[in-house]
């Protein structure tokens, strides 16, 4: 099993939305980064474990817990016109974007960026290192059950 940190815009998809959504499942639409791109299709599996990180807010935060709940399949925003994640390179035979669903399984007290800061054991992690933009990074077993011993 493996651990991810994935944020959302609260505003596009908060954690009560992903509760709220049938069987609590989302689809991770948007990203529009090769890396993270990268850890959806070659390295998630059906079962990870999830940080649901609420990003560009008041207060940003891991806010929930979730769970991989599919295997990668293309990005449908990639293909329509009217989206803002629309890719004209991109084509049905050979898709750029890919995602994956994601099971919210609880919501949480907000963990914010500056209490994870503050916890001596996650220095390394990587949401915290200088100049970290990506949407989705990969969590250490150690840095997951720090923050699991933190969050409840």
């Amino acid at each position: 099993m493996q651990y991810w940190l994935m944020k959302s815009e609260p505003d596009e998809v908060s954690i009560d939305d992903a509760l709220a959504a049938r069987d609590s499942t989302v689809a991770w639409f948007g990203v529009r980064n090769y890396q993270a791109r990268n850890f959806m299709r070659d390295a998630m599996r059906v079962g990870d474990g999830v940080l649901f990180y609420h990003s560009s807010c008041d207060e940003p935060g891991i806010a929930g817990l979730a769970e991989v709940a599919s295997t990668p399949y293309p990005d449908e925003t990639q293909f329509d016109p009217k989206s803002k994640y629309y890719d004209p390179k991109a084509t049905r035979e050979n898709p750029r974007w890919m995602l994956v669903d994601v099971r919210a399984t609880q919501k949480t007290r907000l963990m914010t960026l500056a209490e994870l800061r503050a916890i001596p054991e996650l220095s390394d992690m990587q949401i915290l290192r200088k100049g970290n933009r990506l949407s989705i990074t990969p969590v250490t077993p150690s840095e997951w059950r720090c923050i699991i011993r933190h969050i409840k």
